[in-house]
């Protein structure tokens, strides 16, 4: 199952993982998004459904997991994605604003996980009594902005570093399970988030909120400057990071947040 699976980065993750087999369960908040991103797996001779909703309904996440094991029969890799950028400076900061921030990156991700813990549990402990283990994957989204803080993104910030938190718990919670739970952390992606601002795309609908996203101009030119690499990052590297953790090559690994960009450090 993969978050904010209607474009950019998650579609990538979603894409990636469907081509090496996975049967995806695709969600996001967009309904359009996400069937064009189903269409372009099964293009690809993908497996792939999709289920819209908000996932900062408190009642959605549990739906997830529930439409995952009826249609798929087990929980093997859950990839917690979706997220958007809403800043200000803290003074210009409202609670709405703060709290969104929280709700999307933090409270979405731990009700996912939370609706998740019985079914992996009863998996875990049955293929355990029949002697076979299996590793499960379990990564979270955090963002450079979440490990060293960034100015004007107080809110967004905060709900990464959070996710961080909670992504190490799990760790020692789960590995009886033999469910690895690890990090990725973005910096900056060719996504809507870091479109200059005057794009048209960089509007995106939260409800009935519209919130401006991406980039101002400058700031984006001086942060490209800084990267080691001399780029922004695609959502296939992005993608490529989220599958290392979700690929065998990484099942001895827990507890960790790998940093996907380009050596950039605000």
């Amino acid at each position: 199952m993969v978050t904010g699976a209607g474009r950019g980065i998650g579609r990538s993750i979603a894409a990636k993982l469907a081509a090496s087999g996975a049967s995806v369960l695709l969600v996001d908040i967009d309904s359009e998004a996400l069937e064009e991103t189903a269409r372009l797996i099964a293009n690809d001779g993908g497996a792939a459904a999709t289920l819209a909703g908000d996932l900062t309904d408190p009642k959605f996440p549990e739906a997830v997991i529930s439409e995952l094991t009826a249609r798929f029969g087990s929980i093997d890799i859950i990839v917690n994605n979706a997220g958007y950028t809403w800043d200000s400076v803290i003074q210009k900061t409202t609670d709405e604003q703060f709290q969104a921030m929280l709700d999307i990156h933090l409270v979405a991700p731990f009700r996912l996980l939370r609706a998740a813990a019985g079914p992996l549990r009863e998996i875990a402990k049955r293929e355990v009594a029949e002697g076979r283990i299996i590793t499960r994957k379990v990564v979270n989204i955090t963002s450079i902005s979440g490990l060293d803080g960034n100015p004007g993104q107080v809110g967004y910030s905060s709900g990464k570093a959070a996710i961080v938190g909670l992504t190490k718990t799990l760790a020692k919670e789960w590995g009886r399970y033999n469910v690895t739970v690890n990090a990725v952390g973005f910096g900056l992606i060719e996504t809507r988030l870091t479109k200059p601002m005057d794009d048209p795309d960089t509007a995106v609908s939260i409800g009935e909120r519209q919130v401006r996203v991406g980039m101002q101009k400058t700031v984006r030119e001086e942060a490209v400057k800084a990267i080691p690499l001399g780029r922004l990052g695609t959502p296939e590297d992005a993608a490529g990071a989220v599958f290392f953790f979700c690929s065998p090559l990484s099942d001895y690994v827990t507890g960790e947040v790998l940093v996907c960009g380009g050596g950039i450090h605000f």
